[in-house]
């Protein structure tokens, strides 16, 4: 059965996750190191994890599997669920794949190069409304193949 792991801490998304798992039924992990006011409900699981580097990361790669979806924008983390045959989806509707998480991983990289070394500074897009709306358009396309496939 699918389930949704979601990195919580700066995700901007969790209503929406919530929302949506609710519709398909599906069990949702926020995976945070501090406790998160959210709602709670039968198949909402809230995981504090010990303050840390990795340590949200670390709980979501240990746990998630084959057939279940990672909602993160940390590219990689993407990269390791990915690696363990999971799927993950960005807050920005991107999702990550075996095709596109190399070059992904490639231009975090090389931002991070050019933050250093003062090229870049390092202003991040704000999410907008769009973004949400490819968010949810993304998650329901990828909950009914993966529920297919399940």
């Amino acid at each position: 059965m699918t389930r949704i792991f979601v990195d919580g801490d700066a995700c901007p998304v969790k209503n929406e996750v919530l929302k949506v798992a609710a519709r398909f039924d599906i069990e949702v992990y926020l995976v945070s190191n501090q406790w998160l006011r959210m709602p709670v409900g039968p198949k909402v699981h809230k995981q504090v994890v010990p303050e840390g580097a990795d340590a949200a990361d670390d709980w979501i790669v240990d746990n998630i599997v084959p057939g279940d979806l990672a909602i993160t924008s940390d590219i990689p983390l993407a990269s390791r669920c990915l690696e363990k045959g999971a799927e993950a989806l960005g807050p920005t509707g991107k999702a990550f794949t075996r095709e596109n998480i190399g070059m992904a991983l490639a231009m975090r990289d090389l931002k991070s190069q050019l933050r250093e070394t003062g090229v870049d500074r390092g202003f991040n897009a704000s999410f907008t409304a769009r973004d949400k709306s490819s968010f949810l358009n993304t998650i329901d396309k990828m909950l009914v193949q993966l529920m297919k496939n399940n």
